[in-house]
This record gives structure tokens, sequence and C-alpha cells, in this order.
């Protein structure tokens, strides 16, 4: 055999060459047969071409290390710390550089997690092939792919190299992805198809001429997206880090020139400046947002949903209307054959037969098996070739296929949706409307139908009777559909099936009965631009969708976008790419297309809808984690900032020296890395970025922080008489102390004392990182003036106090914001009774339980 050939004698064909050779000159250069290759030449050809894949280059990890270094931010931490050199600050300088070397750490170990979670996602996303390997056909990822090959392409599928064609009759393919060709290319014996093009109609076997960088195109299809458009969160990210930048940038400016004016020195004033700045800046923000996706997207993946990019998990968490196929996610797509009613065939088994025949033996779907299933005599199979067969697509609804029976006689069988079999059938009105009335007593009863027809070779087709098929419901559909309303997220269904099986269907799931025929409602062109606001709004207010072609589920998504939605959409086939890329969140159900996952933001390997709803569960406490945090350090930089400089100005000393301010920066870094895995409340509705909610409540939660701070400034400096020095270490205990406990305020809508409580590394980060502050604080090693534990204990006691005040105010603005009362007058009862409004709002939520 010529493929035992040393492969190091081998050439690397080029896509070029291949398409100017011929079909027997690359099985000879390629030294291969159209049998395919063995597991051993396979193996062998991998050590010469490599593996079917592009490799990434990735920056070296020191180089990675040292990026970290370079940046706004670390330039002003830099530049802080050749200010301590110059002013002689050598204890100033030494924490200056470990804070540097801290954030550039903490940013590359976690920017290094969240890419190994990718990279584990990514591969539970790895293309997949069919391959003649030792002689028989085996599904294989298409990284092992070598030249030499041969595959087999079928609709919905991702070209897994670059291939010759050179088995079958033809198939259509979409590479307006790569040479951006608008019109599907149809290809035939001898053509060249592209790695990364999408079959899309047809279906032939092909021989591997290229692969990995050897490629036309250099890449396959990527799954995983590593670069996408800026998300709502990466915008209200953006937001906030600039509204924190600017004030700090304001605030210090204003401090400069005060200080100056009293004559302070330059260079000390311009240190202190830069940590301040650098501290109340969130520079731990993208490690702990990465962190916190991350996290997220590997316990998604542990529920059998798998995202291609940590930012869709924002989108699922907004979810409020689901689009849901109906065969397969709300049906259990486990078809069987009900009483078929005859017309021109002699009788049922006959009907059956022909029915049998225009299926798929070799690779039967749901539809094909409950038809074979039905002959009573499966042998009868045996007795026909099947010459040909046209396979279904969702534009024509019907298969064909040309039948040699066992006397040599030619004949076509076809088997598809009853009114397209129909309309190509000679039959007589009054059968056809017989046949008609059928079909839709078949369907109110939620059978779905297909018709089947036979022609003699040259002659016209004959209408032989009538498949009644019955996809039962999924025995959690109905549950999880309460579950999803329960949590605010509106289910339509939306099915290529007729009204009537749509409708009765929906019923049975409690989904509701207004199920829309899609052609009427895009009676000229898909895009929502060109709908009628009547129509529109029947969009909206359906419950359903029957009748649709893939273009209309295009239009379903984009109509409900229009009208203020955020729409989720599933998805299994290559014509529902559209769809679920312009949803915004697409969700390639279990069983997906590669085609259909490549454009999908989640991907679920289990069947049901129950993984859906449990991923928005997930995704919108990720969500309140994260929305925690931007409470939390927007809080925290109102706090230090205004207190500081307010501080400076009112009693011209530092209430806080910068050593304290960058060992602030590390007491509170450190625990709030732990933010990713803390208990969340799962919120009923659909969340979205609420800026003026974040800002009202961190500006009301910092304000208190400024006045709970200045406050124990008085106590220390005028009724406890301390030193400036001592005064200093007495801020620094109390802002570190309180620091965590205002978290534990900012992270739940309820008093902080109540359901959900912290998880455990939270918690234990937040007490391990005060005790060591408190410790610090008694026993300095000389970098700061110690206090007594009598101090210590009326700090904590003074912090333990204010919490519940904050609290106090957190619940005031909540209600404030979310009543329909006039506000000021609530908000200000609220304000005037805190005590009683706080034990009844308690009783009232129940938080006094559990």
């Amino acid at each position: 055999m010529q493929g035992m050939e040393d492969v190091t004698d081998l050439d690397i064909i080029s896509t070029e060459e291949a398409e100017k050779a011929s079909i027997t000159e690359l099985l000879r250069k390629l030294s291969c047969s159209e049998k395919g290759l063995s597991t051993s030449e396979a193996e062998e050809r991998i050590q010469k071409y490599g593996y079917n894949e592009i490799t990434e280059k990735k920056a070296h990890p020191l180089l990675k290390f040292l990026s970290y270094f370079w940046g706004p931010i670390p330039w002003m931490i830099e530049v802080a710390a050749v200010l301590s050199v110059l002013i002689r600050h050598w204890d100033d300088f030494s924490i200056i550089m470990a804070l540097l070397l801290f954030n550039a750490g903490i940013g590359f170990w976690q920017e290094h997690k969240a890419a190994n979670a990718l990279e584990a996602l990514k591969e539970q996303l790895a293309l997949k092939a069919r391959v003649l390997r030792d002689g028989k056909w085996q599904e294989l990822v298409a990284e092992k792919l070598v030249p030499g090959d041969v595959t087999r392409i079928q609709l919905g599928d991702v070209i897994p190299a670059d291939v010759k064609l050179i088995e079958g009759d033809y198939i259509d393919i979409d590479q307006s992805a790569l040479t951006g060709e608008s019109l599907l290319v149809s290809k035939k014996i001898g053509d060249v198809a592209y790695s990364g093009s999408v079959a899309k109609q047809g279906e032939m076997v092909a021989l591997v001429t290229s692969t990995g960088s050897n490629t036309y195109f250099g890449r396959t299809a990527k799954l995983v997206e590593s670069a996408a458009p800026i998300s709502h969160f990466q915008r209200a990210v953006l937001t906030i880090g600039d509204f924190l930048i600017y004030m700090s940038l304001g605030l210090a400016a204003m401090l400069i020139l005060v200080q100056l004016s009293r004559g302070a020195p330059v260079l000390e004033l311009v240190q202190f400046a830069l940590v301040l700045i650098v501290a109340s800046i969130p520079v731990a923000m993208p490690a702990v947002l990465s962190m916190t996706m991350a996290v997220g997207a590997l316990a998604l993946s542990r529920m059998k949903a798998i995202v291609s990019r940590l930012q869709s998990i924002e989108e699922m968490a907004g979810i409020d209307i689901l689009c849901s196929d109906k065969t397969g996610t709300l049906t259990q797509n486990k078809l069987t054959l009900g009483d078929p009613v005859t017309f021109e065939a002699k009788d049922v088994q006959e009907l059956i037969l022909t029915g049998a025949l225009a299926s798929e033996a070799e690779n039967p779907d749901a539809i094909d098996r409950a038809v074979m299933g039905g002959l009573k005599d499966q042998e009868a199979l045996s007795s026909y070739q099947q010459l040909k067969i046209v396979p279904f697509d969702p534009v024509h609804k019907r298969t064909e296929a040309t039948i040699k029976d066992s006397g040599g006689n030619v004949f076509k069988v076809t088997k598809g949706a009853p009114q397209v079999i129909l309309s190509i059938s000679q039959i007589d009105p009054s059968s056809k409307t017989r046949a008609e009335e059928i079909v839709n007593e078949f369907a109110a009863k939620g059978f779905r139908t297909l018709g089947v027809a036979k022609a003699d070779e040259g002659g016209a087709w004959r209408f032989l009777g009538i498949l009644p098929l019955y996809d039962p419901p999924r025995e959690d559909s109905a549950e999880t559909i309460a579950r999803a309303q329960a949590h605010g997220v509106q289910f339509k269904m939306v099915t290529g099936d007729n009204v009537a099986i749509a409708r009765h269907i929906s019923e049975q799931l409690g989904m509701g009965k207004n199920i829309q025929p899609a052609g009427q409602l895009f009676k000229k062109d898909v895009d929502a631009g060109h709908l009628s606001s009547q129509a529109a709004m029947q969009i909206e207010q359906a419950d359903g969708f029957a009748q649709v072609y893939p273009e209309h589920k295009y239009g379903i998504v984009k109509a409900l976008q229009a009208r203020g939605h955020i729409v989720g959409m599933t998805g299994d086939g290559v014509n529902d790419s559209p769809a679920l890329k312009q949803a915004d969140a697409g969700i390639a159900v279990s069983g997906a297309t590669d085609a259909a996952r490549a454009a999908a933001s989640l991907v679920l390997t289990a069947p049901g809808l129950s993984v859906i709803i449990n991923a928005i569960e997930e995704a919108r406490k990720i969500f309140e984690r994260m929305n925690s945090y931007a409470i939390y350090r927007i809080t925290e930089t109102i706090r230090i900032m205004f207190f500081v400089v307010l501080a400076m100005i009112a009693y011209n000393f530092y209430p806080i020296t910068a050593i304290m301010i960058i060992l602030l920066a590390f007491f509170n870094d450190i625990p709030i890395m732990t933010i990713a895995f803390d208990n969340t409340v799962l919120d009923p509705k659909p969340v979205h970025w609420d800026m003026h909610r974040i800002l009202t409540l961190s500006a009301v939660l910092g304000l208190i922080g400024v006045v709970e701070t200045f406050g124990i400034l008085i106590i220390a400096k005028d009724w406890l008489f301390l030193g400036v020095t001592q005064i200093q270490t007495f801020i620094f205990l109390k802002l570190a102390v309180a620091g965590h406990l205002t978290l534990f305020v900012a992270r739940t809508r309820r008093p902080f004392f109540t359901k959900p409580y912290p998880s455990q590394p939270v918690l234990w980060s937040a007490i391990g990182t005060k005790l060591l502050a408190t410790l610090f604080v008694v026993y300095p090693f000389g970098l700061i003036t110690p206090i007594s534990w009598i101090n210590v204990a009326l700090i904590w006691v003074y912090c333990l106090v204010w919490i519940f005040i904050e609290d106090i105010a957190k619940l005031g603005v909540y209600r404030h914001l979310e009543l329909k009362t006039p506000r000021h007058r609530n908000f200000l009862s609220f304000i005037k009774q805190p005590v009683t409004h706080y034990a009844a709002w308690c009783h009232r939520k129940g938080a006094w339980k559990e």
C-alpha cells in the first residue's frame, strides 16, 4: 500500500496545488487511498505535519509578568517610589515597591487562572470530524486530522481542514466569513473546500489536503472568541473606573493646591497625593472581575453549560425573554409512529416502507428512526438499493431518494411536510381537501405528520398517504418553564410545525395559546426595521411562533430587541446561526451543529431546558457578586479620599501616612478577591446595571463613612488627647476594620446579619486580615506608632456600632429607590425613626428567621 511509504518523503500540499491537481494525483502525492489511513499512519503523519490547529503565539510568562509594571497605574506607583527615594523615606519606598509587586502578582495570577479556565472550556468545545480510519467511519477531534485522511462533510459541519471533494453529488458551502462572498458556493467532485467554511446543504466525502497553519487561511474555525465587543458590563466597569479616577484626581489636585499655599514640602506632598490616588483607584478591579467570571464559568460548565466568552455571563443574567426551540428542547425528540392514513398506497405497510426508503439508513435522524421502526418486516428494506438521496433541508422541507428494487426497476420516493408533498403530487381536489383535514385533525392532537409520495421513473408523483408522529413534551419542561416564569423570564416557543401542533404543546406546558404564524408577521422582510408597529407588538405579546423558517428566527430576535428586551435564543442547526449571533445570549442546545455552537455564547452539553434555567440562575448570582464589589469599591474610594482631603484642609496634618494607605490597600484587596466565591441571593427578576442605584447607595455609604471617620478623629484628638502619630494609627485601624464591615453591608440588600451569610472564604479572609491589622497597630515593628489594647477595643466597638447605622441607611436607600409612593416623604420618615423601621423591615421580610 502506498500509505506505508516513509512520511518524510511526503510533500506539504498548498491549497493552490490541491485546486489544480486531480484526485488521482493528490492520492499519489499524499501516498494514500480513498479508503483512508490507518491509525499508525495517521500518528506518523502527525509527527511530520503537526496537529490540525493553529499554534497561538503566547507571550513568555516573564514578559507577561513584566507587562504589569507598564501602564498609567503602575507608572503612578513607580513615581511615588522614586519620590520616596528622593525624600529618603525608605520605609515608604519598601512598602510602595511591595504594593507594586503585589498588584503585578495578583493581576498575573488571576489572568493566568482565567486563561486556564477558558482553555478548559475551549477543550470541551473542540470541533469533531467524521473520519475513515482503519477501514471504518469514526468521530475524532478535528485536531487529529492529517493530510491523506478521508472525511465525511454533512449539513451544519464546520469544515475542519482544506479538503478535496472526492465522492457525492454536491454540497453548498457558506464561506462568507472567509472570503466575504454573501451567496452560497456550490461545490462538486474535484472542487476544494476551505477550512472554517460551513456546509449549508448536501453531503460529500472529501480528502484532507492541508491542515493547521498550512490551510489556505491558516486557521480553523474559532469557537471560543478571544476578542469580543464591549459588553454592557464592561461599559459599566469603565464608567465606574473613570468616575473614581476623575474624582480622585480632582480631590488630590485640591489637596495639593491647599497644602502648597500652606508651605508644605512639594516632593513629600506629591508623593502622598500619588499614593492616595493609587489606593483610591480600583487597581484590583480587573483581577477581581476576571476571577469572579472565571469561577462562574467553571461553575456553569459543571452544570453542562459552557460559555464561549466570559462577558456572555452578564447577558444570561439579564435575559427577560427566552425563545426556545420545541423539538428536543421542550419535547423529548423521541418520535413514535401513530396510525398511518393511506391514500394511493395498497396498505399501511407499503406506506411505511416507502417512507423508510426515503430515509437515511446510515445516518438516521429521529424522524427516520420512527418511520423505519414502524416496519413489521425490517428485512423488506434489503430488497431495495438506495442509489441517491437528497437529505432534508429547512428550505425544501422534504427528503428525496432514488431507489432500485430487486427486479432492476428504478423509482423515486419522497417524504416531508404534507403541504409540500401535496403541492408536488398529482391528486384530485377532494382527496387534497381530505388530506388537509386529516393533517389538521392530527395537529389538533399534537401529532406531527409526514406526507409520502412515490414516482416511477419519468412519472408523476403519487400521494401515498400520511404518517402521523408524536413527540411528547419532556417530563421536566412544564416545571422548568414555571421556574423560569417565576424568575421573570418569559418563554416563547419557536417551531417549524404548524400552528395547531405548536398551540397543543404550548397549552400542555402552560405557555399560553397565542401562537402566531411567522409568515404572517414577516410579509416583506425579516429585518425588524421593516416591521409594522402592529407586527412588532404581536411578536412581543405572542406566546410562540409556528411555521418558522430560519430567517424568521433572526427577525423575531431583532424585533424583541427593538422593543427593549434582552433576548435569549436557542438553536441547533446551521441555519439558526444568524439568530444565535444576533441574540443577546445565543444558546446552542445539546447536539447542536458545529456552526450553531460557533455562533452561540452558551453551549449546552445536556438536553432539556433545566440546564438553561440553571445557567440563568448562576449568571444572576455572578452578577450580584460583581454588583456588590462595585458598590463596595466606590464607597471605599469616597470614604478615604473625601476624609483625607477634608481632614488635611481642616486640621493641617496628615490624618494617615503613605505607608498606612498602602497597607490598607493590602488589607482590603486580598479579601476582596474571595468575593468570587461569595453566597448571594438569587434575584427573582432579570438583572442589569442600574448605575443610578449603585452610585446613590455608594455615595450614601461613603459619606456616612466620612462622618464616621471624622467622629473617631475627634474622639482621638479632643477626648483622648492623642498625639498626631497615634491619631494616624487610630485612623488606620478604623479604616481597616470598617472597610470589610462595609463589604458585609454592601453584599446584600437585606440586613447584613441575615441569609445569605458570607461564604467561608469571604468571612475568614476578612477576619484574618482585620486581626493582622489589629496586631500590627499594637506591635508595628517600628513602622508606625503603636496604640493600646484599650484604644483597639474602642475602635472595634465604634465600628461595630456604625455598621448597623450603615445597614439602616442602606435599607432606607433601597426603600427610597424602589417604593412607588412619594420618595422624599418615605425616605425622611425612614431616617427619622431608624431603629423602629429597621426592626419593622426585618420582621416584614422574615429577616429574624433563618
